[in-house]
């Protein structure tokens, strides 16, 4: 019996022996954004973090990040955004590409807001994720995807590595209590500027967007139109061409604010200098900011805004997702967001920011088109309709830099 006890013990400890641990669950990866049905890219993006890399000039449009959209994808996805301030897109372009040189794979970058020169830049520089746009359901449903000024940025094509969430036009701004009757042309404000000396200026356009799109827009007019530079960068041509614009240029500089011994650094310089009554005109690449500054009592009621007779250029801004975003999921769900009409409409009201809808309003569903017409743009925003008949577009990227380039050499340091 002992020797039967025995034999019987030693039978269940090697039983044990051969069991071993219960074996661990192997947690099954993350299924691919890319790839993966929506219901899981959604899933995928709830309890984390998303940080979007974005231009923080504007009071009105960081409020409605932070108050609006904030709580919105927190209530519907359970997502948390963080919005990250960039005095110029090029920094966050910039930061990518020092991430990509020194083989961060992951990065601190979920959305960038983007367009042009830097879209530009950071495809060439292989820095975007994607395509993805054709994932996103409000994409595919509410915007014309094959519209010239979506399918590409600056003459770039975009083929699905960022996505559009607004429309901008340039506008310029005048006090309509000091200027009864705005210039029309590049013409009529030359004669407008040497009539009242010192009301007016710009900012330069080496250091400001605005300035910059003021600089193009003279390009147009004063060598023949946009036209001749439509299609791919001709370094040649526009050096042909550009000293007809350095002149007229210098032909207003005795007369602008400071006499043009210095021009103010950015849009929001000049924002000040209008709003304290010292210059007596202003500009904007968006038409309804003019609304939102006078709503937050900065510009003078009086204050509208007017087009040149020849057009102003007009463009289209988009959100990418870096190659190295920690929350591709994420940025996914907040970008399709941005870009649902609910968002669109809620952006498009001067009280939170004016950016026009970059949506197809032919697809939008009935709530929101009615919406549309219900919010009050106030006088100093032109009619849509007004606004689309004088859109003229944008050009290749790489004229930007050199147009730049050459009024710092030609106009800003001229003696």
């Amino acid at each position: 019996m002992r020797y039967l006890s025995w034999l019987l013990a030693v039978v269940v400890i090697l039983s044990g022996c051969a069991k071993g641990p219960a074996p661990v669950p192997v947690k099954a990866a993350p299924a691919d954004p890319a790839t993966a049905p929506w219901s899981e890219v959604v899933a995928q993006a709830r309890d984390h973090e998303v940080s979007i890399y974005m231009w923080g000039g504007s009071d009105s449009i960081n409020t409605w990040m932070d108050t609006y959209v904030s709580g919105q994808v927190k209530a519907k996805y359970g997502v948390t955004l963080k919005r990250v301030p960039v005095a110029a897109t090029a920094d966050a372009i910039n930061k990518l590409l020092g991430e990509k040189q020194a083989g961060r794979t992951t990065g601190s970058a979920d959305l960038v807001w983007i367009n042009g020169e830097n879209f530009k830049a950071a495809r060439q520089g292989d820095l975007l994720w994607g395509p993805f746009a054709e994932r996103l359901p409000s994409f595919t449903a509410y915007y014309d995807t094959k519209a010239p000024d979506v399918a590409s940025d600056f003459g770039y094509p975009v083929e699905g590595y960022e996505v559009p969430w607004g429309k901008a036009q340039f506008v310029m701004t005048y006090d309509s209590a000091k200027v009864p009757n705005p210039p029309k042309s590049f013409a009529e404000l030359a004669a407008w500027v040497k009539a009242h000396p010192g009301r007016f200026t710009y900012p330069a356009p080496s250091t400001d967007f605005t300035g910059s799109a003021f600089l193009r827009m003279a390009l147009y007019e004063t060598t023949g139109g946009y036209q001749h530079y439509l299609g791919a960068y001709d370094q040649a041509k526009l050096e042909a061409k550009w000293q007809k614009t350095f002149d007229y240029l210098n032909g207003l500089r005795p007369y602008l604010w400071r006499q043009g011994t210095t021009y103010p650094e950015n849009l929001a310089k000049l924002d000040q200098l209008y709003a304290d009554g010292e210059v007596w005109m202003s500009m904007h690449y968006d038409p309804s900011a003019a609304a939102n500054l006078i709503a937050k009592g900065t510009y003078p009621a009086t204050t509208r805004t007017f087009l040149f007779d020849a057009g102003t250029i007009a463009n289209t801004h988009f959100l990418a997702v870096p190659f190295n975003a920690p929350n591709k999921a994420g940025a996914m769900v907040v970008a399709d967001f941005l870009l649902s009409p609910e968002a669109q409409l809620s952006k498009f009201d001067p009280k939170n920011w004016g950016d026009f809808p970059a949506f197809d309003p032919a697809k939008a569903p009935a709530g929101v088109k009615d919406g549309l017409t219900k919010i009050d743009l106030g006088p100093a925003v032109l009619p849509p309709a007004v606004l689309a008949q004088h859109r003229v577009p944008e050009i290749e990227a790489d004229y930007l830099k050199h147009l730049q380039d050459g009024w710092t050499r030609y106009v800003a340091q001229a003696k």
